[in-house]
């Protein structure tokens, strides 16, 4: 179900650089799922999407933060994002991710305080340091 839903939600993004693989966008979630690190995201008992805060050596990756459509834009992205953040400035820890270039995702992430960090013609990586309030950019 995941998979699929990554399938659907990158597509636009994928195909707009065109690296959209009709399997290969499959593969990569099946490749690198982390199943102890997902959780899965219901609305009035309906799966509505995931998010995987994975940990690694300096920070918490937010990997496979997707959203079924009708959900999106409606404000269920950033209370879920709070709702990481919150739990790593708890412990202290930075939390990076990555976004496709041109993705309308990295507006929600720029709100949330991320910044660039890196970018190469496919991904921009972000970063987001423990306490950073959202609106208020990191370097200010």
């Amino acid at each position: 179900m995941i998979a699929e839903l990554r399938a659907a939600v990158m597509r636009a993004d994928l195909e707009r650089l065109g690296r959209y693989d009709e399997y290969r966008v499959r593969q990569r979630l099946r490749d690198s799922f982390s199943p102890q690190h997902t959780s899965v995201i219901m609305v009035r008992g309906e799966f509505a999407g995931c998010v995987t805060v994975r940990p690694a050596e300096d920070r918490l990756w937010l990997e496979h933060f997707y959203l079924v459509p009708h959900c999106q834009g409606r404000g269920l992205g950033s209370a879920v994002l709070r709702t990481v953040l919150q739990r790593a400035d708890a412990q202290g820890v930075t939390v990076g991710l990555n976004v496709l270039q041109g993705s309308a995702a990295r507006r929600l992430y720029e709100r949330h305080g991320f910044v660039v960090e890196a970018e190469d013609p496919v991904d921009v990586f972000m970063m987001r340091p423990p306490g950073v309030r959202a609106g208020i950019p990191a370097d200010a």
